[in-house]
């Protein structure tokens, strides 16, 4: 059975080796950690580019593939691993580099790990499960592995699928500015899973498809819940209240689950999914982050989308979420590097950036800043916070809006997304 298997994704190895590649941000510094010891984790939610990434990354070895998200394997419990070390070895030969996809459907993996890269082995694994690298990894691999995240594709990549080169200078042209904010609503309303992108397929019937793949495999199936339409009908909750505050308690009563603990372990499995992130108050207590109410954000628009009741897109929800994701795909952590904040006058700032202890700037998202009293709140909310974390980089992102604002000593730029995003 075993050989079987091998033979067949050798075969698909060798195929997805010769399919068009859009070469992703984070590959050129991956590159530089191929030939390193330590075990390389991609990590990052179902369809998002991570096996092919994986793949690229080893093309230039000659390296053994096993995916553990087969559906012709008999249950990954039942997989002697023996067995497959040694079918592996006769499929590619006496190679130290073997890419294992999907890792977390084979349980106790951790210590078949840790076997290999004992053994000598340069071992490339991937994950859809955020956990991997809060939990398993931490206890069992501390200081031997190095995580890589591969979400959609962020905005740069969008416009190499697209074969579009930017230049300053385009922008100068309104036929050519106009060809870019086209790509950036397309982004917005879609989003960058790969499939979306470079193929022709339907986004809204793809993406329902793959939430609920999502949804089943790496939530119901693996954490055992019994209860799937709560969790289904959760996730599908916090998708359409993107952007908005919430407490587990308000979410238990809103969707009538007994208990506010049971609502935190389904949000930590959702979150852990790559469905959703969720974003804390900064702060500099820790009672006080705590106990806020944090802030949903989607792993990408296309979900939103997908999952919209309602009957017309919201612009302002959709920009900020496509910025929150951004930054993510910047390498902001949130909760880390990246929080939500209130001034002393409860006037909201979308996102602090954080570099170790200090703020290094915050930032405002307005679709349409051209009202005097949409400029009036949001330069009197980052004043405020300005002054209050000693920030003096005071961003808001507009649309199509570019202007400085000068006020009580602080300067606040206006920042169209297109330049931003480029």
């Amino acid at each position: 059975m075993l050989k079987t298997t091998v033979s067949k994704q050798k075969d698909d190895k060798e195929r997805l080796l010769l399919r068009p590649y859009i070469t992703r941000t984070k590959e050129k510094d991956a590159q530089k950690l191929v030939s390193s010891d330590l075990i390389k984790v991609i990590l990052g939610p179902r369809r998002a580019g991570k096996s092919v990434f994986a793949l690229m990354l080893l093309k230039d070895q000659n390296f053994a593939y096993f995916n553990f998200d087969d559906e012709s394997l008999p249950g990954e419990e039942k997989i002697d691993l023996d067995e497959l070390l040694s079918e592996l070895k006769q499929a590619y030969g006496d190679t130290k580099y073997i890419l294992f996809d999907e890792i977390q459907n084979l349980p106790n993996w951790e210590l078949f790990v840790n076997r290999l890269h004992r053994a000598g082995y340069n071992l490339v694994l991937t994950g859809s499960n955020a956990s991997l690298l809060s939990k398993e990894l931490a206890t069992h691999l501390t200081g031997r592995h190095i995580p890589i995240e591969i979400l959609p594709f962020d905005f740069k990549e969008i416009l190499k699928a697209k074969q579009y080169e930017y230049s300053a200078d385009k922008m100068l042209l309104p036929e050519e500015k106009a060809k870019l904010q086209g790509y950036i609503t397309q982004y917005m309303t879609n989003g960058g899973f790969p499939e979306v992108v470079t193929k022709d397929v339907e986004p809204r019937g793809y993406l329902d498809v793959l939430f609920d793949a999502v949804l089943f495999k790496d939530v119901v199936k693996r954490h055992k819940v019994r209860f799937s339409k709560q969790i289904d009908s959760l996730g599908s909750y916090l998708i359409n209240n993107v952007s908005s505050q919430y407490t587990a308690r308000k979410l238990a009563n809103i969707m009538a689950f007994k208990s506010d603990v049971t609502v935190a372990k389904y949000l930590d499995y959702l979150v852990e999914a790559y469905l959703v992130f969720s974003l804390d108050r900064h702060s500099t207590k820790a009672t006080m982050r705590l106990q806020s109410p944090k802030k949903t954000y989607v792993v990408d628009n296309g979900l939103v989308t997908a999952k919209a009741v309602r009957h017309s897109p919201n612009s302002g929800k959709l920009m900020e979420n496509l910025v929150f994701m951004e930054l993510v795909k910047r390498g902001n952590q949130p909760n880390r590097e990246l929080f939500y904040y209130k001034t002393r006058n409860d006037r909201e700032i979308e996102f602090v950036l954080k570099k170790g202890y200090e703020v290094t700037e915050l930032i405002q998202v307005a679709y349409d800043a051209t009202s005097q009293d949409v400029e009036e709140r949001e330069v009197k909310a980052l004043i405020e916070a300005g002054e209050e974390l000693d920030v003096t980089k005071l961003t808001v992102l507009t649309w199509n809006e570019k202007r400085e604002v000068k006020k009580d000593g602080k300067t606040i730029q206006f920042v169209p997304l297109w330049e931003w995003l480029t």
